[in-house]
């Protein structure tokens, strides 16, 4: 196996359905311009309120990929 560098950047997810649905929605995103995802971390999750009721969840993650150089 060869050695191998992966970068990590952090994302953000929303869904008026769930926090599980917002980072899902995070990782499919990233899927379409990233390749070789390999890892997705939850750091933090939260929640929009509007008029004392919720209307959407967030979903904070990083996702790491493998790095390729351009030479």
């Amino acid at each position: 196996m060869a050695d191998s560098v992966y970068k990590v950047i952090e994302l953000v997810g929303t869904s008026t359905e769930s926090w599980e649905k917002a980072a899902t929605v995070a990782v499919e995103r990233a899927a379409q311009s990233l390749r070789e995802l390999r890892i997705a971390e939850i750091v933090q999750l939260d929640m929009v309120i509007d008029d004392g009721k919720v209307t959407a969840y967030r979903a904070k993650i990083k996702v790491s990929f493998k790095y390729e150089s351009g030479g």
